[in-house]
């Protein structure tokens, strides 16, 4: 049976401690303008025992998840777990229902909006956010704008035009289609679809974790990495973890490395400095093939830094010939990844002291070989 219900958890805002009904359109703190989290009070654990015979999706976690029964589901998840070296696997999310791991949140983001039903979906995207979106917004039947940087993939835009929404480009870099897209959100009736700003698609993308989890029999790798932007699987990563240790499921965390494109890595030199945010940190931005995680000012910065410092983990960058060679090798592995996707392998791939999990976050028919 479908769940049409509006879901009780509540948004809370981690600065200051502002609360708001999910059932509103508010898409941040009114106080401070941030991004919210979500408070669903204590959620039952997830049991490895139990999972036997459920759906074969990221729904099959049900007990960890705000939202239940859907009715927007393409069956993402459960993604393959496959050994690259020795210590390195890979967890193939490129092989989404939109060819990403967006899906994981996006499918969150579309199901909660067609429970509120509004006039209009937005999002902002530099493409495969926006593909997600625009893909279970089409599944809910959801009227969608996705507002796009000048520069993105044509393949890109072109999904998220054959999926029936309706790409506007925004001259300029991500941070103005981000700009666009939420004075676009202040109309009455828009729900806005932020990957960043709604904390529903963390708790998609923390299903990464759990899935992980299972995968391996109710353990965890020594690290997990991820490519950062905005840090939308770094935070669900973290979330699924702190979840799975205050049920006792899990002994120890993993560390969280975390990587960023050197041309623009704001988190990286902020993380080096001992910061706790990106106050005092120059705005350095160069063009980079990992477009997607290209984010010269990501709202939840602090939370990003803190979350790896808690962890143990650390920021790596990696340099344009890296990702290059990076996703040649991959390729000859068998592996067409998008030059976004194959950051964490062009970081980690020769680690021989520890065991690792990389995502593949996207596909390489996406974005092509990279010149």
């Amino acid at each position: 049976m479908v769940d049409t219900r509006v879901p009780s958890a509540s948004y809370l805002c981690p600065r200051d401690g502002a609360r708001a009904d999910p059932s509103t359109t508010a898409w941040c703190c009114p106080v401070c303008g941030g991004p919210w989290d979500l408070d669903t009070g204590a959620l039952p654990p997830v049991r490895l025992d139990a999972l036997g015979g459920r759906v074969n999706s990221l729904w099959r976690y049900e007990e960890a998840l705000p939202l239940a029964a859907p009715s927007v589901s393409l069956g993402e998840g459960r993604t393959p777990l496959v050994p690259l070296t020795d210590r390195v696997s890979a967890k193939l999310d490129y092989l989404m229902p939109t060819l990403s791991f967006k899906d994981r949140g996006a499918v969150m983001l579309a199901e909660l909006a067609s429970r509120l039903s509004p006039d209009r979906v937005v999002a902002d995207s530099s493409g495969n956010a926006g593909t997600a979106v625009a893909a279970y917004c089409a599944r809910a039947g959801l009227p969608c704008t996705v507002y796009v940087p000048e520069g993105t993939s044509p393949k890109k835009t072109e999904q998220i035009r054959a999926h029936g929404a309706r790409p506007e480009t925004v001259p300029g870099g991500r941070e103005a289609a981000a700009a666009a897209a939420r004075a676009a959100a202040d109309v009455p009736g828009t729900f806005y679809a932020s990957h960043v700003f709604n904390p529903y698609f963390l708790h998609g993308t923390k299903t990464y974790v759990y899935e992980i989890w299972e995968e391996l029999g109710g353990t965890l790798p020594d690290a997990i990495a991820v490519p950062v932007g905005n840090g939308t699987l770094l935070l669900g990563a973290a979330l699924a973890t702190a979840e799975l240790l205050a049920h006792g499921l899990i002994d120890r965390g993993p560390a969280l490395i975390a990587v960023q494109a050197d041309a623009v890595s704001p988190l990286a030199a902020a993380f080096r400095a001992g910061a706790e945010g990106l106050s005092g940190v120059p705005g350095r931005a160069r063009a980079t093939l990992a477009e997607g995680i290209a984010i010269p000012r990501p709202p939840r910065a602090g939370q990003i830094l803190a979350a790896v410092r808690e962890s143990g983990g650390t920021f790596l960058t990696v340099t344009e010939d890296q990702i290059r060679a990076a996703q040649r090798d991959l390729a000859r592995r068998g592996l067409f990844v998008e030059t976004t996707g194959v950051a964490c392998w062009a970081a980690v791939g020769g680690v021989t002291d520890r065991s690792v999990v990389v995502p593949l976050c996207g596909a390489g028919l996406k974005t092509g070989l990279a010149p």
